[in-house]
């Protein structure tokens, strides 16, 4: 039996800022040297973004000290940070999940199981529970939570997807991601964090699975992970005292690079198909680099690969709900003309962990 897609809501939160609006805000936050400065705005100028969503409106206005990270003051402890997560998650949840419910043939009442993914905030009673509440979902809906894997993570809420409807022909499984990565910036001037602090914003993104296909849905075909064990070290997210911190190298994109032919060809052969068989690349920008090496990688052009680079350019990365907007954009510029079409989509998170998946289209004329 398999699992299908049949529709994708995301969320954005209000507050826009473009790429020299937050270099401004770092450099005069962090109370950089002419000299760091010069190295952070060639940085954000090389990113490949030009603008980031946030819940906060720290980066794009001047707030005359009314700012959550203020410039006279320590950064916020840990708590603050949580409480912010707490008053503003669930709201662009709910809203990616309205539109994906709004959207697919499933009606609310038939949501047997919810799926919540998050790796930049917790608590309990939890987004699930309120996502029940303010969804007028089923008290009796089944409820499963993903926290702290990082990017990579709404591929694992998919593999649970797939195999709650293969266990229950009936099921309709409504899976959110929701990531605040903004509240979550670090009073730190290494090069590590600063490349953090270049790239990341906020979003959600939610799914409708089942295992019916409906007149326009995504057939999940097979998924493929695998660990780059000697890039352990090059990615990491820990809980400190003032939020939670991003350990980014700047070798993760080799270790993709070194891993990525090996993931593609494997996955492909587990059912029995080439590369130039497919027809859409849904490839999760964790930063401009990484897309580099992988089109190096695949022998894909720009072109090819022009989805990730637009979402990273007017969204950055958004860790979790990401490759999900991706998979969206390609998905909503389908026509009928597009059945039976092949999806390569990939994601990466700490581990270094390298997850793949092939996703095939089916739309009715």
């Amino acid at each position: 039996m398999s699992a299908y897609i049949h529709s994708i809501g995301t969320a954005l939160p209000a507050n826009l800022a473009d790429q020299n609006q937050i270099a401004d805000f770092m450099v005069s936050h962090l109370k950089l040297e002419r000299r760091e400065e010069r190295k952070l705005r060639m940085l954000y100028r090389a990113s490949g973004i030009e603008q980031r969503y946030s819940v906060l409106r720290d980066f794009a206005e001047n707030l005359n000290g009314k700012s959550f990270f203020k410039e006279d003051a320590a950064f916020p402890s840990a708590k603050p940070r949580m409480l912010l997560y707490q008053d503003h998650a669930i709201n662009l949840a709910r809203e990616a999940c309205e539109k994906a419910i709004l959207d697919s043939p499933i009606e609310p009442n038939e949501i047997t199981h919810l799926i919540a993914v998050s790796c930049t905030g917790m608590y309990a009673p939890g987004l699930d529970i309120e996502l029940i509440d303010q969804l007028k979902l089923s008290t009796q809906t089944e409820r499963t939570s993903i926290n702290f894997m990082g990017c990579y993570a709404a591929f694992n809420a998919m593999k649970v997807a797939q195999n709650i409807v293969k266990a229950e022909e009936n099921a309709h499984v409504l899976m959110v991601c929701v990531e605040l990565c903004s509240i979550h910036l670090q009073e730190k001037t290494d090069d590590e964090s600063l490349v953090s602090n270049a790239i990341f914003g906020d979003g959600a993104a939610a799914m409708m699975i089942s295992s019916k296909p409906s007149s326009r849905s995504l057939e999940i075909k097979k998924f493929y992970s695998d660990l780059a064990l000697q890039g352990k070290s090059e990615m990491g997210w820990y809980i400190g005292d003032h939020g939670f911190e991003m350990r980014l190298s700047s070798k993760v994109p080799d270790v993709i690079k070194q891993g990525i032919g090996k993931l593609t060809n494997r996955l492909l052969s587990e059912i029995e198909m080439k590369i130039d068989e497919i027809d859409y690349y849904a490839i999760h920008p964790g930063g401009r680099k990484i897309l580099d090496v992988i089109e190096e990688e695949l022998n894909l052009s720009e072109d090819q690969n022009n989805p990730a680079r637009e979402i990273l350019r007017t969204h950055g990365n958004m860790s979790s709900p990401t490759v999900l907007f991706v998979i969206k954009s390609i998905f909503d510029s389908m026509t009928s003309k597009d059945d039976q079409k092949h999806m390569l989509s990939f994601a990466f998170g700490p581990g270094l962990t390298m997850e793949s998946a092939v996703l095939k289209s089916h739309i009715d004329a």
